[in-house]
């Protein structure tokens, strides 16, 4: 029997098997295969591993996605975690070739994926409390939001999560040095609810530009002199 003898169900259970590239490559093969990839009920969940990735073609990006992750590991998420004042010329040329690319497509799936489920973001530097406000709002059935390592989450986050996380069950922050310990006693007294963990975030030390230090630095030589 030859594959498109199949019936849909089975091309759909076989396609769940595949990863997005060889997804994409069976269906150029022929018009059955491709109505195949391009069935939504295909597309649940969608799993990418650098920002690259976003911007491939082999994929598809709509209502029946409920499970999204985007977990970048590279050596090179050290430099987009470097505090912005601090970065050098060679730092904010690589971070501007990618800066807005995860931004920009969780902000397509607020747009496009309004029954979104699960959100896991890890290693993403350079999202930012209004996306994550926006996905909030636009993704009200949102159960699980998993983030680690992400330093432009701060506080405006979990008030966000305060305020539009109706539905949230799960929320990780983990590793995201501008998150404080108030911001998280605000999220445990407004959504008992929901299962909190901070793995040393409130722990670690914020981005705080030189003024901002200088004026701790003259606070702190006070207190010594008193």
């Amino acid at each position: 029997m030859h594959i498109t003898q199949l019936n849909r169900e089975c091309l759909l259970h076989l396609f769940s098997f595949l990863d997005k590239n060889s997804r994409k490559n069976l269906a150029k093969t022929c018009h059955k295969l491709l109505e195949v990839f391009q069935d939504p009920l295909l597309w649940s969940l969608l799993n990418f591993h650098s920002p690259v990735e976003l911007k491939k073609d082999n994929f598809l990006l709509g209502p029946a996605l409920k499970y999204l992750s985007i977990c970048w590991y590279s050596e090179r998420v050290k430099v987009c975690n470097i505090e912005d004042w601090m970065k050098n010329s060679f730092q904010k040329d690589f971070c501007n070739r990618h800066e807005n690319i995860v931004t920009d497509f969780l902000l397509d799936v607020c747009n496009r994926c309004p029954n979104l489920l699960s959100l896991t973001l890890s290693g993403c530097g350079h999202v930012t409390d209004d996306c994550i406000l926006q996905l909030l709002k636009n993704c009200p059935n949102l159960r699980s939001l998993k983030l680690e390592n992400c330093v432009r989450i701060t506080d405006h986050t979990l008030e966000a999560v305060t305020l539009h996380g109706a539905s949230l069950q799960t929320l990780h922050v983990d590793f995201c040095r501008n998150i404080t310990q108030a911001g998280l006693e605000r999220v445990r007294e407004k959504c008992p609810s929901v299962t909190l963990r901070a793995e040393r975030s409130a722990n670690m030390i914020p981005d705080s530009k030189p003024e901002k230090k200088l004026m701790l630095e003259k606070a702190s030589r006070k207190l010594v002199q008193l």
